[in-house]
C-alpha cells in the first residue's frame, strides 16, 4: 500500500497587509475540501497551502475572494 503524499500550491494574492489579511485568507482556504495546512506569507504576497489532492484555481480564487482578497496566479 502507497502512502499518498500531500500536494503543495503557492498562489500570489494582492492586498494582504496586516494580521487580518492573514487570518481571513487563511480561515477561508482552509475551509476548502482536503486543505491541511495554509501559510501565508505577507511580504511576498503568497499563500501557501498543502491539501490531500490539488485544488481547482477556481475554487481557491473564490476563496480569496470570499475573504476580500484577489488571487493573482497560481506560482507553483
Amino acid at each position: 500500500m502507497t502512502e499518498q503524499r500531500p500536494v503543495v500550491q503557492t498562489y500570489a494574492v494582492t492586498g494582504m497587509t496586516c494580521e487580518h489579511c492573514v487570518r481571513a485568507v487563511t480561515e477561508e482556504l482552509s475551509a476548502l475540501p482536503g486543505v491541511e495546512e495554509v501559510r501565508i506569507d505577507l511580504t511576498a504576497g503568497t499563500a501557501t497551502v498543502t491539501s490531500a489532492a490539488p485544488l481547482g484555481i477556481d475554487s481557491v480564487r473564490a476563496a480569496v475572494d470570499e475573504a476580500g482578497y484577489e488571487l493573482v496566479s497560481g506560482v507553483a
